[in-house]
């Protein structure tokens, strides 16, 4: 028989079952205070990128913005436009690091469109393959990752920021150097 080891799942499993889970997954990395622990790949005025710590392929990120908010319409024109400018720059780092046959972008708003995190809506960005769905995804529910959270980490967090040194204009692209302060989630917002 052969076993696949998934260590980091401890965490969450102990979490869940011991009824301890945060009421926004997002907030609750914000507010970590340790990007590289959280998973935070990069901050910009109005989102952050962070990466999917259960994700579809390597690379899986989410564009998140700053607000607790639940729906599209409750986000200003600068935070959506900001979401898209990330979107983008995820697909070229995305494209220059993994080269991947094409790129999923996507949001499910509400739990009825399949949102694992109701109350605060995130952005999916993640690279795809050619053959990326094997027998086992399809016959034994698993998915196997050739890369580990933190190795993706620090390609990631490296091509962003060399995008921001060879970017003429800054703006957008340059990391804001004050931690943000997430809102308070409501308790129905849980995940």
């Amino acid at each position: 028989m052969d076993y696949l080891w998934s260590p980091w799942r401890y965490e969450y499993i102990a979490d869940a079952s011991s009824g301890k889970q945060v009421a926004c997954v997002f907030c609750h990395e914000l507010a970590r205070g340790d990007d590289e622990k959280a998973l935070i790949i990069w901050r910009s005025a109005k989102c952050f990128i962070i990466l999917n710590r259960y994700p579809y392929t390597s690379g899986h990120v989410m564009i998140v913005p700053y607000a607790h908010v639940a729906e599209l319409q409750l986000c200003d024109a600068d935070t959506t436009a900001e979401m898209m400018e990330l979107s983008k720059r995820m697909e070229t780092a995305l494209q220059t690091l993994y080269k991947p046959d094409g790129t999923n972008l996507g949001m499910n708003l509400g739990r009825a469109a399949g949102a694992g995190v109701t109350g605060h809506l995130h952005l999916h960005v993640l690279p795809r393959w050619f053959g990326d769905t094997n027998f086992m995804t399809v016959i034994g529910e698993t998915r196997v990752h050739p890369e580990e959270l933190s190795v993706t980490y620090q390609r990631l967090h490296a091509a962003l920021r060399s995008e921001v040194q060879t970017a003429s204009d800054g703006g957008l692209y340059e990391e804001p150097r004050k931690l943000h302060k997430p809102n308070k989630p409501n308790k129905e917002d849980r995940s």
